[in-house]
C-alpha cells in the first residue's frame, strides 16, 4: 500500500467506476463516472489524509510484483461521530479472488494497531458475501448488526489487536486434539 497520487486516475477508475464496486460503497460513496472526477477525488482524499489523525488514512494497493494498481484501502473514523474506526478494501473486478483485499485489511489492521490503536472495525451490508469472507479472513470477529452506520443495516465486524494473527483452535490440526 502506498499514498494516492492524481496520476493514479485511471487505474483507480478501473475501481471505483466499477458497478460491482461501487455498489457496496454508495452511500458513503458512489460510482465515479470518468477520469476527471477520479482525479478529483483522488485530489480531495490526498488533502483530506493530511488532516486526518494517525493512523487513518487512504492508500492505493499495488501489486509488489508489476506495480501495478489494483484497489484501493482505509482507515477511517466511521461515522456519525467518529469514535470507531472502520477499515475498508475495494479492488479491481480482475484480482477479486486471489486474496489481495484481506492481505490490505490485514495490513492496514498492524498499521492501525502499532499506531495505539485498540480495535478496528469493517461494516458490511449482509448481502455482500465477498465483503463477509474478506472480513472473517482479515480475522475479524462478527459482533452483530446496526444502523448506527451510514443510515443503512449493516454486519459489522471488529477486530482487536489480541486478536490479530491468532490461529483459531479448528485450524491447528489434530495436535489441538492430542493436547
Amino acid at each position: 500500500m502506498r499514498p494516492w497520487s492524481p496520476d493514479d486516475a485511471a487505474a483507480a477508475l478501473a475501481v471505483y467506476g466499477d458497478v460491482d464496486v461501487a455498489r457496496w460503497l454508495a452511500p458513503a460513496m458512489a460510482r465515479v463516472p470518468e477520469r476527471d472526477a477520479m482525479e478529483g477525488i483522488l485530489r480531495q482524499w490526498i488533502s483530506e489524509c493530511s488532516t486526518l489523525e494517525v493512523p487513518a488514512g487512504r492508500w492505493a494497493i499495488e501489486l509488489v510484483e508489476t506495480g501495478e494498481l489494483v484497489g484501493g484501502a482505509a482507515i477511517l473514523p466511521l461515522p456519525p461521530d467518529g469514535v470507531d474506526l472502520e477499515i475498508g478494501w475495494q479492488l479491481a473486478r480482475p484480482f477479486w479472488g486471489r486474496g489481495l483485499a484481506a492481505e490490505a485489511g490485514h495490513a492496514a489492521a498492524h498499521y492501525a494497531f502499532a499506531r495505539g490503536v485498540d480495535e478496528v472495525f469493517a461494516v458490511v451490508r449482509p448481502s455482500n458475501a465477498r465483503g463477509i469472507a474478506t472480513a472473517q479472513r482479515v480475522g475479524m470477529e462478527w459482533v452483530g448488526e446496526t444502523d448506527k452506520y451510514y443510515g443503512l443495516t449493516l454486519q459489522v465486524y471488529r477486530l482487536r489487536e489480541g486478536d490479530l494473527d491468532v490461529v483459531p483452535l479448528a485450524e491447528h490440526g489434530s495436535e489441538a486434539n492430542d493436547a
